[in-house]
């Protein structure tokens, strides 16, 4: 029993430290889902071009 104390101690600690960056990776995420959005929509119908003229040329 004495030998999982400090185990257990470490592990907690370790989980403290890891949830205080959930924010930022929350932040990364929203951030590069509303980039993705504004080339879509800006972009949209070129990128859909692109794909069906590269389709296209595959198919032959």
């Amino acid at each position: 029993m004495l030998l999982l104390l400090p185990l257990t101690a470490r592990v907690r600690s370790r989980a403290r430290d890891e949830r205080g960056d959930v924010p930022g990776w929350v932040l990364i995420t929203v951030m590069t889902a509303g980039l993705v959005a504004a080339l879509w929509a800006i972009a949209g119908p070129q990128l859909s071009q692109m794909l069906r003229d590269a389709l296209a040329s595959v198919r032959g």
